[in-house]
């Protein structure tokens, strides 16, 4: 799920100048790893927000939840996935290819080292997938499927399979990170499920941590990071420094005035700042300025009633506007959804054949007639329908409060559905309690934008269907509802390489099962927040120059969002 929280500003602003060595003091080093965190030079600092939850803690990349950067600033991906081109490029590996039928050759490149000095070899990948063994590690599931693996020297590894499934490995292969043997070896399970780990990680990326405040946490660029030779990529910041969110008026204010590079939040408005010196930019310079990377659903919890009934939730995807939230909450930041919740760069695999009549758009009257025929009557005339055994009910739509987009967008959800005769009312409540509801199950109704951006159409599927519904539900299928069939398509889905014939015949089916099951109801495609400065830092991504986007979030630096740190330059 996005991950925002206005909190009150925590932050200082850089001081522009580098405070003067005392023939009594050392000088710094040369690195600039001596340097106080407000003595970096403004010109060399990239100052970012919009991603911390709170206080920089968690150093531990085996679990979810830890600081900004720390997977791809610091640890790194084998690979990393192009949404553009919709292609895996080489990363800490060389190459890999399927050699055998359930048999995969992966490939390292040399040279590469740890920041403490030590080669990353084959060893070191190979002891990371171990550490899936340990239950509780998140990957884990890969060994569902997963044999063996084997070094074949210091930089050939060997997979073998039970079974291939391609488009969950070549998914695991960019969003899961390698890690030091000679460091974690020396951590227990439970260090490794629950601990925060060392705040100074040896990391194999182009940069180490600085130092950490309660508010900010900082980056120094190591000098001998692997890819600049490698790869002829040098990230330009010498420093990077992410402060924990403030209000959006404060990050407004710092990005005019230049105290602020880049901000991954929802900035309503930011349109009208797109022009004048320094101007702010956008991925696209016209609505809806930001790229799609994930889809926001209602979701419904299926053990509920009446929301268990496929015919109630078809009647609440007519009675939803999703032109209201786009144009009232969203000013056109953001576009409607795809009936079958696919993102646009997928929209190869819409088929309208396949859709025929269960595709849903905002049509009142439609909401109203499904539930009338569906047995859903407003007996005790209050205008709002009772269940099918007569009896009232209310349910009740949470959202984190302070995320207001989203307050505003699930009031206008729950007068739409009022207004088709729905008794829903809008709650607002702490992240983490919608974040406990929503895996635990305690909950009617939530939004939720977990279905995002990856390789496949699988891992939206996978979002939708995944089974079996387990006490905590961590990683999809919040609305707990059971169809074997569509799981069991989607474990196909998983297996076929995306050449086969088969492939987009699944997707089809896929795409019957979600719009006339509805698991959940997509609205609108959430967009890859992100305003930048020019005042010090040039050449950001857009959609006219091509490139990633300019984004820290967690899963957009297996997409590549290194690559931007290398793209831009300084002012002049």
């Amino acid at each position: 799920m996005t991950k925002r929280r206005h909190l009150p500003a925590l932050v200082a602003t850089a001081a522009l100048a580098t405070a003067a060595c005392t023939d009594d003091e050392d000088p710094p080093a040369g690195d600039g790893s001596g340097l106080d965190i407000d003595e970096f030079p403004r010109a060399e600092t990239l100052y970012s927000t919009g991603t911390a939850w709170g206080p920089p803690a968690d150093f531990n990349p085996i679990t979810p939840g830890q600081v900004t950067g720390l997977n791809g600033l610091g640890y790194e991906y084998l690979f990393l996935f192009d949404p553009q081109e919709q292609r895996l490029t080489p990363w800490l590996a060389e190459s890999g290819e399927w050699t055998g039928e359930r048999e995969y050759r992966l490939t390292l490149r040399g040279g590469i080292t740890w920041s403490d000095g030590r080669a990353l070899t084959a060893a070191d990948v190979a002891f990371t997938f171990e550490l899936g063994k340990i239950e509780g590690v998140p990957y884990g599931t890969v060994w569902d499927w997963l044999d063996s693996v084997e070094t074949a020297g210091d930089l050939e590894l060997v997979f073998r399979f039970s079974e291939a499934r391609h488009q969950e490995w070549d998914n695991f292969l960019y969003t899961n990170e390698i890690v030091p043997k000679h460091v974690f070896e020396a951590y227990t399970p439970e260090e490794l499920l629950g601990g925060t780990l060392d705040p100074d990680p040896v990391v194999s990326g182009p940069y180490r941590v600085h130092s950490v405040e309660e508010g900010r946490i900082a980056w120094v660029k190591r000098d001998d990071w692997w890819a600049t030779e490698a790869l002829g990529l040098e990230v330009r910041p010498k420093f990077i420094v992410d402060l924990v969110t403030p209000g959006n008026a404060d990050i407004l204010n710092m990005l005019l005035d230049g105290r602020l590079d880049l901000a991954n939040n929802f900035m309503p408005g930011v349109d009208d700042f797109l022009s004048g010196d320094p101007a702010l930019i956008t991925y696209f310079d016209k609505p809806p300025f930001m790229a799609p990377v994930n889809t926001a659903m209602l979701i419904p919890n299926t053990t509920r009633t009446p929301l268990d009934d496929p015919e109630f939730r078809r009647a609440m995807a007519f009675a939803i506007s999703p032109g209201q939230i786009v144009d009232s909450v969203y000013g056109g930041m953001v576009t409607e959804a795809h009936p079958t919740g696919l993102l646009p760069i997928w929209e190869r695999y819409y088929d309208p054949e396949v859709l025929g009549d269960d595709a849903f758009v905002f049509e009142p009257s439609q909401a109203v007639a499904i539930l009338a025929e569906a047995g859903y009557q407003d007996e005790d005339g209050d205008g709002f329908v009772e269940d099918r055994d007569g009896e009232p009910f209310a349910l009740q739509l949470i959202v984190p409060s302070g995320w207001t987009d989203w307050e505003a967008a699930a009031e206008s959800i729950a007068l739409d559905l009022a207004d088709a005769g729905i008794n829903v009312t809008a709650s607002f409540v702490d992240a983490a309690e919608v974040d406990a509801a929503r895996e635990s199950g305690d909950f009617d109704l939530l939004v939720n934008n977990y279905s995002r951006l990856t390789n496949s159409p699988w891992s939206h599927f996978k979002y939708l269907f995944e089974l079996p519904i387990a006490a905590t539900q961590r990683s999809g299928n919040f609305s707990r509802w059971e169809n074997e069939h569509a799981w069991e398509l989607t474990q196909e889905l998983s297996a076929v390489a995306s050449e086969d014939p088969r492939y987009l015949e699944v997707v089809a089916e896929l795409e019957r099962i979600a719009v006339q099951d509805l698991p959940a109801i997509p609205i609108w495609y959430n967009g890859a927040w992100s305003q930048a400065s020019n005042a010090v830092w040039t050449g950001w991504p857009t959609a006219e120059a091509g490139g990633v986007y300019a984004s820290f979030w967690d899963e957009m630096w297996g997409l590549g969002a290194v690559r931007m740190l290398g793209g831009i330059s300084p002012r002049e």
